[in-house]
């Protein structure tokens, strides 16, 4: 089916507060409101933008919260902005967060309303492309928002609908993202008992969603290191010190501490150096060389093991060439916690998914180690925290074999604003204990 697309002039203030199913069901709640879901995830999609510089994004968000009733705060953050709706029962607080920026990526997905944003991003013109689903964050969250708004009278206690900039990381020199709504306060006069979260992907089917109590996403940590020697002509190396050597083996020797060092029984640590610079002329040994990567863990202690054992390496590998290195082990604003979900909290959310979704279609999800600053959340809040998957790859096509996020092929299937919308709504109002 095609739902009508809306012109970029077009307000997009769709969910108003008036809308109410016939039934109050989460799943007729949110049939109700999908086309208007699917709308604003299209115009989202075709008007992507670059982290902490969401400002139509976040005019949208803000005029349809206050549409619906919400108290709403912006400029967190820089772009982001914050709903507050409080129930006519007493109950429990709950925070939902979506995040809504797009990447530097040019996007070669054929549909109707595709972006053809350009930005620009460190210095350079890129095409812009929500090419990790935040549209679908955004537009379910919407959606969830919609729905509870209309239960307000019944709904017991309060909900801060978080919708969060830069979660792709701030542009160099700049901070954002969930780290710097907590800096300021986000969570000052709303102290919430639980935060949920959730992300689209590529890795499961529409229709299902995922999720594992523990650490589902690993931590990351960039490091950078400039590794000092003494400048000579190549055809001399033994009148310098060769920083390029010092660095290769600084490079090798790391390897040991995943595979010789960390008790790989318990979690997995992944270290990788992403880059390599030294050198100007084939010819001549530089003074300096330049590396830098990640360290990725799914436990805090082994996390910390890691960087120590890291920064260990870097030290007296670079000493027994004769060399020096500076380092940068984690560098500032480069850093997320493990993902971690509550295990009692994963347990009732879980139960609400199959509730709602079906038994076959809740799944226990890999862990995963790519990294997300969602975390930040529940320490700022000192509240527990969980976040799952929601598959949007077509039930035709091989999980494996279609564009990953983040790739300028990556496509959802909009199935996945039905069940992301269920779901989150499902898991919401059990905690907050609505009852029909």
């Amino acid at each position: 089916m095609r739902h009508r697309l809306l012109a970029a002039s077009v307000c997009l203030c769709l969910f108003a507060p008036a809308v109410v199913a016939a039934e109050t069901s989460v799943e007729s709640m949110v049939d109700a409101r999908l086309e208007h879901i699917t709308a604003v995830r299209r115009d989202l999609h075709e008007h992507p933008e670059l982290s902490n510089r969401e400002t139509r994004t976040a005019k949208i968000i803000a005029a349809e919260l206050k549409k619906l009733g919400y108290e709403v705060h912006t400029g967190i953050a820089h772009t982001g902005v914050v709903g507050i709706l409080k129930g006519g029962k007493p109950g429990p607080k709950l925070a939902i967060r979506a995040d809504i920026d797009a990447l530097p990526v040019t996007e070669e997905v054929d549909l109707p309303f595709a972006s053809k944003v350009k930005g620009e991003y460190q210095g350079k013109q890129v095409g812009v492309m929500h090419a990790c689903g935040h549209d679908v964050h955004t537009s379910t969250t919407l959606g969830v928002a919609s729905a509870l708004a209309s239960l307000r009278k019944d709904l017991p206690g309060e909900v801060m609908m978080i919708f969060q900039p830069a979660e792709e990381g701030a542009p160099p020199g700049e901070e954002g993202g969930a780290e710097l709504m907590v800096k300021q306060g986000v969570f000052k006069d709303f102290k919430p008992d639980a935060i949920f979260g959730m992300h689209v992907t590529s890795a499961y089917h529409v229709g299902d969603v995922a999720l594992r109590p523990g650490g589902i996403m690993a931590s990351s940590d960039t490091f950078r290191m400039t590794v000092h020697g003494v400048q000579t002509h190549g055809a001399s190396p033994w009148r310098g010190i060769d920083p390029i050597v010092a660095g290769a083996d600084i490079v090798v020797t790391a390897q040991s501490i995943v595979s010789r060092r960390m008790d790989i029984n318990k979690d997995p640590v992944v270290i990788t150096f992403g880059v390599f610079d030294g050198g100007q002329r084939f010819n001549i040994v530089p003074d300096t060389a330049s590396l830098q990567g990640t360290l990725r863990a799914f436990d805090t202690g082994m996390r910390d093991q890691a960087l120590a054992e890291l920064r260990q390496v870097a030290e007296n590998v670079a000493k027994a060439h004769g060399a020096t290195v500076d380092l940068e082990v984690p560098t500032a604003n480069g850093s997320n916690p493990v993902n971690y979900n509550d295990p009692a909290l994963t347990r009732r959310v879980t139960s609400s998914l199959k509730k709602v979704l079906g038994e076959e279609s809740v799944l226990e999800a890999s862990r995963w180690t790519a990294s997300e600053d969602f975390p930040y959340f529940g320490l700022g809040a000192k509240a527990p925290s969980v976040y799952f998957f929601v598959g949007g790859t077509p039930t035709d096509k091989d999980t494996d074999k279609v564009a990953f996020n983040h790739s300028p092929r990556f496509f959802v299937d909009e199935g996945a604003l039905k069940t992301a919308t269920e779901a989150m709504l499902q898991a919401s109002l059990d905690f907050l204990g609505y009852k029909e």
